[in-house]
């Protein structure tokens, strides 16, 4: 029945997810990803009552392009179905310090987001455009438009792991702590494999690896996050589809003092031309690109290879705050779900954990499955496609009831 549905509204580094759904009985009646932001042949796909869609949009395109092109051919189309949302939902990825929970979007909220502009820099200006089209586009939901943070997800990380080793007063004064992102799809996927590996969520120890443009891991003992591996900014933790994920801090004043960079250049080279795109050779941040072209050309094999040694090391150290007890391994994300590369060379380097891999499920596991890649004689490992929009149409809902 075609009543109280919500429009999420989730924009991403490199694409736009979007969906109408009864947060209630979990059904959709319309989802689709805008992809290739940025990138040749950027394209949106989009479904209906099992009915895809796909159309290449351009080359290059922005968020921007991309949102004026949602509304005008994909939202227009079913303007019967859109005149049923009671609400939109969006993510945002940086609330600071200011913004720790679900709230309804105001003049005031939209402040915060900006003024978080500077701990998120590729994702909280594009958050805002999903807020303004959607306040444009549905002047008669000005009120009931929401916002889910990522980084609220993480706020009872304890102080051992949201701390920098800098002097105690700039986290007191200025907020410089440890944030994380991809809060959301964690605790989706985390949700899910209590369910699967049937052990109650308050009991439950597992590694979750959100692999996509943006990628991060986040440990869960007892179904809270104690730590995660972005970090202040998105910029912090694996190597990304753009982003250089842990670099030595040094290696800023050495661009600056000798290679005589400016301040503005060298976050622009972190940000936006490293990561899968640097190693590369600047070739493209694809990651589909790299995988299909690992073993035939150098820079692929290099991206490839750095981007899952540095997940291995990330899932073996955070092996050590559960206790010793690891219900298991979750990947998610484009990456995370779709490519068997990535998670056999990973998993491969975690033998002495006792880690197997069915190489036969592991090949077939993408495209939406779900499920074990190996689950006796080793530490379960899951694959479980994250679905953010779901969460977010959910704590919608529930914050509007509770106004």
């Amino acid at each position: 029945m075609l009543n109280d549905l919500v429009l999420v509204l989730n924009c991403g580094s490199s694409s736009v997810r979007f969906s109408v759904l009864n947060p209630v009985n979990e059904e959709v009646y319309l989802s689709g990803l805008i992809d290739k932001l940025y990138l040749s042949e950027s394209c949106i796909e989009w479904t209906r009552k099992h009915e895809k869609n796909r159309l290449i949009i351009g080359d290059n395109v922005s968020h921007f392009e991309s949102l004026h092109f949602l509304i005008e051919n994909v939202f227009k189309k079913y303007s019967y179905l859109l005149s049923n949302i009671t609400a939109i939902g969006h993510r945002v990825v940086h609330g600071g310090m200011s913004l720790n929970k679900t709230t309804i979007v105001n003049k005031d909220v939209i402040e915060e987001i900006k003024k978080n502009i500077v701990f998120a820099p590729l994702h909280n200006p594009i958050n805002l455009l999903g807020i303004q089209a959607a306040l444009e586009y549905f002047p008669h939901l000005s009120k009931k438009n929401v916002i889910v943070l990522d980084t609220a997800f993480y706020k009872k990380m304890p102080e051992s792991s949201y701390l920098y080793a800098i002097p105690y007063n700039f986290y007191k004064k200025y907020n410089i702590r440890r944030y994380g992102a991809h809060g959301i799809s964690h605790y989706y996927v985390v949700k899910e494999a209590a369910k699967i590996l049937n052990i109650n969520m308050n009991c439950l120890n597992v590694i979750s690896c959100h692999l996509g443009g943006g990628s991060s891991v986040t440990v869960f003992r007892n179904g809270i996050c104690v730590d995660t591996s972005m970090g202040l900014t998105p910029l912090e933790g694996l190597v990304m589809g753009t982003r250089s994920g842990d670099i030595d801090p040094s290696i800023i004043f050495f661009l600056n003092n000798v290679v005589k960079m400016s301040i503005n250049d060298i976050q622009d080279l972190l940000m936006y031309k490293s990561g899968i795109l640097g190693l590369n050779n600047g070739i493209t941040s694809d990651f589909r690109y790299v995988e299909r072209n690992y073993q035939h050309e150098l820079g692929a094999n290099r991206a490839i290879n750095i981007f899952c040694h540095r997940l291995s090391k990330y899932i073996s150290s955070y092996t050590t705050l559960l206790n010793g007890k690891l219900d298991g391994i979750i990947f998610t994300g484009g990456i995370g779900a779709n490519s068997s590369l990535v998670r056999r060379i990973t998993l491969s380097k975690l033998s002495m954990f006792g880690i197997k891999i069915n190489n036969q499920l592991n090949n077939i596991m993408s495209m939406g499955r779900c499920g074990f890649i190996e689950r006796y004689n080793t530490i379960p490992l899951l694959v479980i496609p994250t679905n953010e929009e779901l969460v977010i149409a959910k704590q919608t809902i529930k914050i509007l009831k509770e106004f």
